[in-house]
């Protein structure tokens, strides 16, 4: 489900699955830990694996969005699919959330 990778400069998390109802308060919790325990100031979220996304899902994202802003963290989210980043767009949070195609192009940004 979630995979953290943390580097020098990077909190690098990898979603996998589906997140919906059922799992959302999971993926809330862990989100948070990493966010809160996050040494470095920005924490990626790579989404090429998630398959599916659903209203309880999303906001998981955006409270852990919320509180990396609180914090003065970066939140950024990568690998978004098509069918997944529609989302966003209806909701209009592809205007809130800062999406990068790949996490190259999200490195490439920081340098």
């Amino acid at each position: 489900m979630l995979t953290n990778v943390a580097s020098p400069e990077i909190s690098f998390v990898r979603l996998q699955g589906e997140f919906n109802a059922s799992n959302a308060a999971a993926l809330q919790t862990q989100l948070t830990t990493v966010v809160q325990s996050s040494i470095p100031s920005t924490v990626l979220v790579d989404m090429e694996n998630v398959n599916f996304l659903d209203s309880a899902g999303l906001m998981a994202l955006v409270s852990a969005m919320s509180l990396a802003h609180r914090l003065n963290r970066r939140f950024s989210l990568c690998g978004v699919s098509p069918s997944i980043r529609i989302i966003f767009e209806i909701t209009q949070l592809d205007r809130v959330f800062e999406l990068f195609d790949t996490r190259a192009e999200f490195e490439a940004v920081l340098t």
